[in-house]
């Protein structure tokens, strides 16, 4: 809205007073000269109005001039960046990594972070930055935080995440190494459930033709030992 008043010559109303002039030095150069202020000073006023929501019309339209106008508003969002700012530290502070997320994507939201908080006018230094970033990371990196807090040489933060980038890199590559038979074991799972049997299942007793249990057919002749009928041959 600045740039917009400027751009039309009429921000110097967001500042000034109406012009006071003694009744006895009205003329018609004067008069003028005051008619014309008051003309640009209606402008300035009601397009600053007229870029408020409906709700803020309602509240902001009692002002009487474009000064009085400019600095109730000017108050009011001055208040809220303070708000603003206070609620950014206080992201920033209690902002803590965790092991069961990405360390690199944690460490982009906190640079997000940083970025409001020297949008808002409070600057930090590289070298905070560097630290904070270190003294934040999760209870896993224990020792890589160690070692990069002994580490004498200055960085950026840029090295830092490269840094960061590689270690990440560098552990996952160590747990698949340590547990190879994972994706195997998982594959074969996999391979068992869609075949929908275990192999190695025993199968239950054949049935015969009839779907009845198969049973051996009893001998139906005479023995030759002893004559009777039904008995099995010793053959």
């Amino acid at each position: 809205m600045l740039f917009y008043l400027t751009t039309l010559n009429l921000a110097r109303f967001l500042k000034e007073d109406p012009p006071f002039i003694g009744e006895d030095e009205i003329d018609v150069q004067t008069q003028q000269a005051i008619d014309a202020w008051k003309h640009a000073e209606f402008l300035c006023r009601n397009y600053l109005l007229n870029g408020l929501s409906d709700t803020l019309y309602g509240v902001y339209s009692v002002k009487k001039t474009a000064k009085e106008l400019w600095n109730s508003l000017d108050h009011k969002y001055k208040a809220e960046d303070a708000g603003a700012k206070k609620f950014l530290v206080g992201q920033f502070l209690n902002f803590k990594m965790v092991d069961s997320k990405n360390v690199i994507s944690q460490v982009q939201e906190l640079q997000l972070i940083i970025h409001g908080i020297h949008a808002e006018g409070m600057v930090l230094s590289e070298s905070f930055q560097v630290g904070a970033i270190i003294e934040k990371l999760p209870p896993a990196w224990k020792d890589f935080k160690n070692y990069l807090k002994h580490k004498r040489k200055e960085m950026s933060v840029e090295d830092l995440i490269l840094r960061l980038r590689v270690e990440e890199d560098n552990q996952g590559n160590e747990k698949r190494t340590l547990n190879p038979n994972a994706a195997k074991a998982n594959l074969m799972e996999h391979d068992r459930g869609s075949k929908g049997k275990n192999p190695k299942h025993k199968q239950g007793p054949k049935l015969g033709p009839k779907g009845g249990i198969a049973k051996k057919p009893k001998f139906q002749g005479k023995c030759f030992n002893c004559g009777k009928m039904g008995h099995k041959s010793s053959e």
